[in-house]
């Protein structure tokens, strides 16, 4: 199987080609998403884009704890492999594994039992409380193939194999497309239809994945075979991936909090925003994989010690995200409402209206969430996940709490929401930087 060493040769390059597949991995997730968006806004109305954009923040949130254990536990396995010691990272595959498939069970478990508990607590308007439901049945029965497919997915990231998880999710994201245009354009099965449509993508690529990875890794393999838990691998995995799941679940929740505010305002402000966060998204998204790519790095040479290779690295990562980010920043200006005409009927003024406001509140600053991306990504690899937590209760605590009070205020009304956004990104880069720049000899290794 196909592995790459991250601690040699040149820095730019080895960082930007390892995050490069990992980067068109996840524009296929974020393109799959608008045209989901697109298909479920032109053939099924506002109403179920507002149900559909509505649940999609709670999956991100409730799956964050998943992703946020693979995250976790990919950053030991390749510290594992920085160090080249193969007994550790069998032992870690399978305490990831116990942990992943438990924490799947109890989630798909307790959304099922509690969804009209959900539907209640986040503000869902009456009109769509019976689409939403349909929906989010059948996108909770996919969470066991999210669960698999990350924990493969970072198991080959930790090896320095980015490749293969983009293959998989491509084969994912093409299914996706074609059953949606199957399902809710033409058989108009409406959000059930484009619910059906991701569940079944999602087990073929967890499937698929899964299958390649056991056939072609033979560490997995052994550790699979003799399948034991070791304590101390259970508690450096819990160590890393706890903390790791309490910083994407906080950040999710923050943003569930929001959507339940965004709720609040109607199904017109939902169906924009529901719009302009897909938009959003897809903007600073390789931002965001960049930075997982990037603690990668990291944490491979934190294994192999190299703390001169780690500098070098955290100045490249700077460069190149805020690059990019001012680019996107500058291209979304001129661009927001041919983009949000893609998801929004030409008649619907006031809704793209908003939409674009959001945009061009949120877009001159994604560098602000570019650069957080990468404060995450540092503190995960250099062993020091709490700080994650830190910075994010402070970006999302921000964000909320001028959410909330912003919003409420007649004469800012929703525009408080979009305002509090870029805000709680600079207070809690400023808080990332400062903790580096007073702790970086005793945090480097």
């Amino acid at each position: 199987m196909r592995q790459k060493d991250l601690t040699t040769g040149s820095v730019f390059t080895t960082m930007f080609f390892f995050a490069l597949p990992m980067i068109f991995g996840n524009i296929l997730q974020q393109g799959y998403n608008i045209v989901d968006t697109w298909v479920v806004g032109k053939f099924a109305g506002s109403d179920a884009l507002a149900a559909v954009g509505s649940a999609f923040a709670l999956m991100t949130f409730l799956t964050s704890v998943l992703l946020g254990l693979c995250m976790g536990s990919g950053i030991v396995f390749s510290m594992c492999f920085g160090r080249q010691d193969e007994e550790s990272l069998k032992n870690s595959i399978c305490a990831s594994s116990l942990l992943a498939a438990a924490i799947a069970a109890l989630l798909t478990a307790l959304s099922l039992l509690g969804v009209d508990r959900i539907i209640v607590w986040m503000n869902i308007p009456q009109e769509i409380t019976g689409i939403t439901k349909d929906y989010l049945i059948l996108v909770f029965i996919g969470i066991p193939a999210i669960a698999l497919y990350n924990f493969f997915g970072a198991y080959l990231k930790a090896l320095g194999n980015s490749m293969t998880p983009l293959i998989f999710l491509g084969i994912s994201t093409v299914l996706n497309i074609g059953l949606d245009l199957l399902f809710v354009a033409a058989f108009h099965q409406g959000t059930q239809g484009a619910a059906l449509a991701t569940v079944i993508s999602q087990y073929v690529s967890a499937v698929g994945i899964g299958i390649f990875t056991c056939s072609r890794s033979p560490e997995i393999r052994a550790a699979f075979r003799r399948y034991a838990i070791n304590k101390a691998s259970l508690c450096e995995i819990a160590n890393y991936s706890v903390m790791t799941c309490v910083q994407q679940s906080v950040m999710n929740l923050g943003i569930l909090m929001v959507q339940g505010l965004v709720n609040s305002f109607g199904t017109g402000v939902m169906a924009a925003f529901a719009a302009a966060v897909k938009i959003d998204a897809f903007t600073y998204m390789p931002a965001q994989e960049y930075g997982n790519a990037f603690s990668t790095f990291i944490a491979q040479n934190v294994g192999a010690k190299k703390p001169k290779r780690i500098v070098q690295g955290i100045r490249y990562a700077v460069l190149t995200v805020i690059s990019y980010c001012l680019l996107s920043s500058f291209v979304l200006w001129f661009l927001a409402k041919p983009l949000i005409l893609i998801f929004i009927n030409p008649d619907e003024t006031a809704i793209i209206a908003e939409g674009v406001r959001y945009l061009h509140t949120i877009g001159p600053f994604y560098s602000g969430i570019g650069c957080l991306f990468l404060f995450y990504g540092l503190y995960r690899a250099l062993g020091k996940p709490a700080v994650s937590v830190v910075l994010t209760v402070v970006s999302l605590g921000t964000r909320v709490a001028l959410s909330y009070t912003l919003s409420a205020l007649p004469s800012i009304g929703v525009a408080g929401i979009w305002w509090s956004i870029p805000i709680g990104w600079g207070l809690a880069d400023a808080a990332g930087a400062l903790c580096y720049i007073i702790n970086r000899k005793r945090l480097l290794p």
